[in-house]
């Protein structure tokens, strides 16, 4: 619970929209080929989770799943 507690506050929203940046740079910049295209593409999860509010995992550490309702 206090894991997506964190993830429902600014820092943590913040947390997974750089996360999701770094996802995106390691996968075009370092990687690079088909598999930096999926490494980046991936990073568009963090981001938009963290833009929208979203906690992936709380659902499964029986939090729930927008962060306002944390």
């Amino acid at each position: 619970m206090m894991f997506a507690r964190f993830m429902a506050t600014p820092a943590g929203r913040l947390l997974r929209i750089v996360a999701g940046i770094v996802l995106i740079a390691v996968g075009l910049f370092v990687v690079r080929g088909t598999v930096g295209v999926v490494i980046a593409a991936a990073g568009l999860i963090p981001i938009s989770s963290g833009v929208f509010n979203l906690c992936l995992l709380a659902p499964l550490l029986g939090s729930p799943f927008r962060g306002r309702d944390v």
